[in-house]
């Protein structure tokens, strides 16, 4: 099992932790919402959890629960800019079907 993330999502997930004065430590996870079932939760996190899978990418360190690893293992995490438009993209390829608003998914 494993999560990834480019080195744009890295680059992003430094600076934004420098400017703030935490570690480079990123929580990421799904909770139960939406109109498909599941969305995607993402924070800034120095504190390792009981259960917690880490992995880690140029320096930055990915905490997962163990429940939210089943629905995430294989994911790339991204960060992208297009026009107005920034934000980090989980490319998860276990995802079957997303909702209209594309705020939540279906594995």
């Amino acid at each position: 099992m494993a999560i990834s993330m480019t080195s744009d999502a890295v680059a992003r997930v430094r600076a934004y932790a420098s400017a703030r004065g935490k570690p480079q430590i990123v929580r990421i996870g799904v909770k139960t919402t939406g109109c498909s079932g599941l969305a995607y939760t993402m924070e800034l996190s120095g504190q390792q959890a009981e259960g917690d899978v880490t992995f880690e990418c140029d320096g930055v360190r990915i905490l997962v629960d163990e429940k939210s690893l089943l629905y995430l293992d294989g994911t790339e995490l991204d960060y992208k800019r297009e026009g107005l438009q920034e934000g980090f993209q989980f490319n998860n390829p276990n995802v079957k079907e997303t909702c209209g608003c594309g705020e939540s998914f279906v594995v």
